[in-house]
């Protein structure tokens, strides 16, 4: 840990903005599952143990917190509105109007005792603005997703970004797709900072034929798609051009974590029509994500709409797997224009197909471009710089409230 994100180094930091020692920060989640932007909150609250985490249910989440020396503090209100989508009708919520009312009552109430309240999704920012700055606390939000048609009505785009211009401090993004898209709902460029999603991961130092036999994975060719399942991530892509490409496995690592069960049960229906059941495992959620990954000759990642960032992408970066990503959203910031990976349109099974099949044909022609990848995700893409860069930032909006 650098001294910056030591505690002497945020005391230090902090002396200037007032007399407590450090900020205190009310870190605010919707949901209790490991996700994404969980998983990079759980990075980023390591140096800020001692602060309060609100969440508006229990599970691994509150248990992961719990661990980094946060103290935890439930909602009363919040249990089932993890279930709200994020692309419904302001509608869809009018059923738990009062019950929404009394989440943003308690989040006030949590405000008052913290100097920042750091919300790390959009449900959790949307219940919080308002009554953090009600009660004079600054308020970040870590956006986390892309305000773009392909997620969002242009009513919700239209409110998201105007209610961060009037309530949102900073809003963080992982990226300047994210970026830009945030601004061209309207948001302000001025409130916009870009700090790339950081994590670290520890190659195996075995090899992959050891991996496979450990991990009861098949000899041959064999590509890995790592997300969970849901129609924009494009599992159904791969599918269709596994079709095209004989004698190739393929891992199908995650599950559908947010209702959409009904699209996993298609896969599964899809793969049994085309005669794929013996080449595609479904290997449901797992923790041993980075040893799968070194096990796979190619990491796939075929989002059909723009990602915002890509964690999928970094991992296979570190584990030095070659990547293939669709070109949208961030993919192509990450893998440096294609120099750190191969990219092919969304939806084009076809083309996904002869890229898969290249590289696995010419494994020592894409070596050069892995090798980069890696180098690249190192330097650009740490933990270490993502809690640097966010302590930095929760310093500041503190010292400036």
């Amino acid at each position: 840990m650098t001294e910056a994100l030591s505690p002497g180094g945020l005391a230090a930091r902090a002396a200037d903005a007032g007399p407590r020692a450090r900020p205190r920060v009310l870190f605010v989640s919707h949901t209790g599952t490991m996700s994404g932007a969980e998983l990079v909150l759980r990075d980023a609250v390591r140096p800020w143990a001692g602060s309060t985490a609100f969440l508006f249910e229990d599970g691994a989440l509150a248990d992961t917190l719990r661990g980094a020396g946060l103290a935890i503090r439930l909602a009363r209100r919040g249990t089932g509105l993890s279930g709200l989508r994020r692309d419904a009708s302001i509608l869809t919520a009018l059923p738990k109007l009062r019950r929404l009312a009394g989440l943003a009552l308690e989040i006030a109430r949590a405000a008052r005792a913290c100097d920042v309240v750091y919300a790390n999704s959009q449900k959790a920012f949307l219940l919080a603005a308002i009554p953090a700055r009600l009660v004079g606390r600054p308020v970040i939000w870590h956006l986390h997703d892309i305000l773009d048609g392909a997620h969002f009505g242009r009513a919700q785009r239209t409110v998201q970004a105007q209610l961060a211009n009037l309530c949102a401090a900073r809003v963080v993004v992982p990226s300047r797709a994210a970026a830009e898209a945030f601004v061209n709902a309207g948001g302000r460029t001025s409130r916009v900072t870009v700090v790339p999603n950081g994590l670290d991961l520890d190659r195996d130092p075995r090899s992959p034929t050891a991996l496979r036999a450990e991990l009861g994975l098949p000899d041959g060719p064999l590509i890995g798609v790592f997300s969970r399942l849901s129609p924009w991530k494009g599992q159904d892509v791969v599918i269709e051009a596994l079709a095209k490409i004989p004698n190739v496995r393929c891992i199908v690592v995650g599950t559908a974590l947010f209702g959409e069960d009904a699209y996993a049960a298609e896969l599964r229906a899809r793969v049994s029509a085309l005669g794929l059941s013996e080449r595609v495992l479904f290997l449901g959620q797992r923790s041993d994500v980075p040893r799968l990954m070194q096990a796979v000759d190619a990491v796939v990642h075929p989002s059909v709409d723009p990602e915002p960032f890509g964690r999928t992408l970094v991992e296979a970066m570190l584990a030095g797997v070659p990547v293939i990503a669709t070109d949208a959203g961030a993919s192509a910031e990450i893998l440096d224009g294609g120099a750190a990976g191969i990219l092919v349109p969304p939806r084009r099974s076809d083309i996904l197909a002869a890229a898969v099949a290249e590289v696995l044909a010419k494994p020592d022609a894409v070596a050069a471009r892995t090798e980069l990848a890696r180098v690249r995700a190192l330097t650009r893409y740490s933990a270490a710089g993502m809690q640097q860069a966010l302590a930095t930032l929760i310093l500041d909006i503190a010292a400036g409230a």
